[in-house]
């Protein structure tokens, strides 16, 4: 079984694929989202994704369902957003596997029976695997936002990958609410994004180290006030022996927005 990469990619604003777009302002974001799936040696047997959607307390969990329902976590948009449909099938199994690998490494995890699927999983995945076929399981983030372990949850992760799951990390390289559609905004959000790329970019060791003290970084709490859309890119680096590449980037609503890819 060839070994899956690893991904951090953007889910966009609330149901935005799914909602008339004029200016073309997603675009170019779900093109890139809907290609993905072909840039993979091997189709994954499921996905076990992060969203900066879902926030637990005093560890991680891990959606148990085998059939996990949507969570329209999101407001004001159009009627038929809330009607939405993705029946892909959830990962019990999986998701004790990945609570049992967590726990082994001295953090604690814990398997959700009830938790569905919130917005930042569902609606990049209705783009990326409109059939629903492959497997889902969303993992939170952990409501302290430590740096240091979410990139140690992606490690403990990082066996599944040679089982055929590909772990992926769905968040905002940038994401200040205020920001966005402001020109002020422009060039520290570049700024922030510039460091970004060249951290991926870095062996794990020194990724890790950048990683860990991003509050360092150009512009990086004007791109980030709080940082729950960021550290699913620390797991998915975590995760990763290998160096990252950037994948996608684009001008958004006057700020720089970037997708990654990790060997």
């Amino acid at each position: 079984m060839q070994r899956q990469p690893t991904f951090f990619i953007p889910h966009g604003g609330g149901p935005c694929f799914f909602m008339d777009d004029p200016q073309g302002t997603w675009t170019g974001m779900a093109q890139f989202l809907r290609a993905l799936p072909a840039t993979l040696g091997e189709a994954p047997l499921a996905i076990l994704i992060v969203s900066g959607h879902w926030e637990t307390h005093g560890g991680f969990a891990f959606t148990g369902r085998s059939r996990p329902e949507l969570i329209f976590d999101y407001s004001g948009f159009p009627a038929h957003t809330y009607a939405l449909r993705y029946d892909a099938p959830g990962a019990p199994s999986l998701a004790e596997r990945a609570a049992a690998l967590v726990n082994a490494a001295g953090l604690s995890a814990k398997v959700d029976p009830q938790r569905g699927l919130d917005h930042g999983v569902f609606v990049p995945l209705k783009v990326m695997w409109p059939d629903a076929a492959v497997p889902i399981v969303e993992m939170s983030i952990e409501r302290g936002l430590d740096p240091s372990r979410h990139l140690a949850l992606g490690r403990a992760l990082a066996p599944l990958r040679d089982e055929g799951v590909l772990i992926i990390g769905a968040g905002m390289s940038f994401h200040n609410m205020r920001g966005y559609g402001d020109p002020r905004f422009t060039h520290p959000s570049e700024d922030f994004d510039a460091w970004l790329g060249e951290t991926v970019a870095m062996a794990p060791a020194e990724r890790t180290a950048r990683l860990i003290e991003w509050e360092g970084a150009p512009a990086a709490r004007l791109s980030h006030p709080r940082e729950e859309h960021l550290l699913p890119l620390l797991v998915a680096a975590g995760a990763a022996d290998g160096p990252g590449e950037r994948v996608y980037t684009e001008r958004v609503m006057q700020t720089a927005l970037s997708g990654y890819r990790f060997q």
